[in-house]
């Protein structure tokens, strides 16, 4: 049975919450699902500010789902249960053909990220045929893979600002990749942690030359899978500063909460 939004149950503590990795602050939440232009239907969550304006919104693209990514991979769900009450973002996460989480189903199979190419433009024209605001692909390992192989080319590019980046391993995309991306003139920050498996902050700079306006930023500390809600929350306030105009904030985005809270 798919996983409902619907069925988190917020309450009012009588103090202030520190906000932990199950913590789920206020949002208005659905499941949503959308065709791809090949004809697969694809299963994902839609999480928007209950009140205000949305000043951004995330397209979010999981890790390789061969290797246990999916739309809930931890970043993203901490993603979706904090940046809508905290930043005014919208968070889309979906899970790419194949790809199976509490959530659904999506139809089809892992194409090695060929496939896939038709899943980023799903969700992008998801998004705007939403009147979603401001749109960033997020890409998370495979998912940066994603966002650099078709986020810099029609249909995406003009219905995207740019994309964040979390611990690229470039394998999948080439220099060609980082060529058109370059030639887009959009902003591309790229978050590397210093452990990374694949490729590490020296490394990456190197490569990332081709793409003159690319911000690579080294994270002391980090693993690729940014395990720990240290660096989890840290890449949520890089990502705030990135995609709205306030930004995270000097100290980053609030660790408490005062408002009704759930628990997942």
């Amino acid at each position: 049975m798919s996983f409902d939004p619907a069925s988190l149950v917020f309450s009012q503590p009588e103090s202030a919450t520190e906000i932990r990795a199950s913590t789920v602050l206020p949002a208005r939440r659905e499941n949503v699902e959308f065709v791809t232009e090949d004809g697969k239907l694809l299963v994902g969550e839609l999480a928007t500010p209950e009140s205000g304006e949305i000043v951004a919104t995330l397209i979010t693209l999981h890790p390789l789902p061969t290797h246990g990514g999916f739309m809930d991979s931890h970043v993203y769900r901490k993603a979706s249960y904090r940046l809508p009450a905290l930043a005014g973002v919208a968070v889309l996460r979906f899970n790419t053909r194949g790809t199976h989480s509490p959530r659904g189903t999506s139809q089809g199979h892992f194409e090695e990220g060929i496939g896939e190419r038709y899943d980023v433009e799903a969700a992008v024209r998801f998004a705007v045929e939403r009147g979603l605001p401001n749109r960033w692909l997020v890409g998370w390992s495979f998912g940066t893979e994603l966002a650099l192989m078709y986020g810099a080319v029609e249909p995406v590019a003009s219905q995207i600002e740019g994309a964040v980046l979390l611990s690229p391993p470039l394998h999948r995309a080439t220099d060609v990749h980082l060529k058109q991306w370059a030639a887009s003139g959009m902003p591309l920050t790229v978050l590397v942690p210093e452990h990374d498996d694949y490729l590490q902050p020296a490394e990456a700079a190197d490569r990332f030359v081709l793409v003159p306006q690319a911000r690579v930023l080294g994270v002391d500390g980090a693993k690729h899978l940014w395990v720990g809600e240290k660096y989890a929350a840290r890449v949520l306030d890089e990502i705030v500063d990135d995609v709205t105009p306030s930004g995270s904030g000097v100290e980053g985005l609030p660790r408490q909460w005062s408002g009704p809270v759930a628990t997942a």
